[in-house]
């Protein structure tokens, strides 16, 4: 996959709202280890500690009483791998990243792992480049209208206790998780764990970069799906 047009940086700057003093640090923020040498991981590393400190501090802000342990579920909510994939497909990350030719043709463009992996390249690569203030405007930039329309009381309960909550309250057995898939070297594994629930016939997947997180995906997914079938004359409804 060739390197992104000098155009293309530019117009992907503008929808950052941001513009690289060294254009180099955004280029390196967009290339995937199967690119080259000169890949984005260690700019995913620093971004990954930027976006918790920047997000934390927009909570605070926007949460100001509530305690930690609620803003700390909102926070795990935000710096997920699926609210990163949309906000990378919202500045239109999947045009500019940088990938071999065998990785492209298997659809890592749109892949929301390397996606996500890449916004928070970019992150760290507005850090660098300009300091946590230009990086923290960044992160408002591309959270601040979920942050601003998020209810707390929403995340109160991480996605497996009030699961197994639901369906025990239905008088249903508690979920059964396993591994599906693993991707990934071992520093940097992708796990797919489904979430079953056999009374329903239902399953639902997740992904994460642990099992657990995995399994709070999934669950989260299973939630969904079982509160959207829950209407007046479903089998579902208590």
């Amino acid at each position: 996959m060739t390197p992104p047009a000098d155009a293309a940086l530019a117009s992907l700057q503008q929808r950052l709202g941001y513009h690289f003093l060294d254009e180099a640090l955004l280029v390196r923020a967009l290339t995937h280890r199967s690119f080259g040498a000169d890949h984005n991981e260690r700019l995913e590393f620093l971004g990954d500690a930027v976006l918790s400190t920047a997000i934390s501090a927009l909570l605070y802000e926007r949460f100001a009483g509530s305690d930690e342990g609620d803003l700390t579920r909102v926070r795990a909510h935000l710096v997920r791998e699926e609210t990163l994939h949309r906000a990378a497909l919202s500045v239109g990350l999947p045009a500019v990243i940088r990938l071999s030719e065998g990785e492209a043709r298997g659809g890592g463009a749109q892949r929301p792992s390397i996606l996500a992996d890449a916004l928070e390249a970019v992150i760290g690569a507005a850090f660098v480049d300009g300091g946590f203030g230009p990086a923290h405007t960044l992160v408002q930039r591309l959270f601040g209208d979920v942050i601003a329309t998020t209810e707390i009381d929403r995340w109160s309960k991480d996605a497996k206790t009030e699961l197994q909550e639901w369906l025990q309250a239905r008088k249903l057995p508690v979920p059964d998780y396993r591994i599906v898939a693993t991707r990934g070297q071992a520093h940097a594994q992708i796990f797919e764990v489904a979430c079953a629930v056999p009374a329903l016939g239902l399953t639902e997947t997740g992904e994460g970069r642990s099992r657990r997180s995995a399994e709070q995906e999934a669950a989260r997914r299973m939630l969904d799906s079982l509160k959207a079938s829950d209407r007046p004359g479903s089998p579902l409804r208590s």
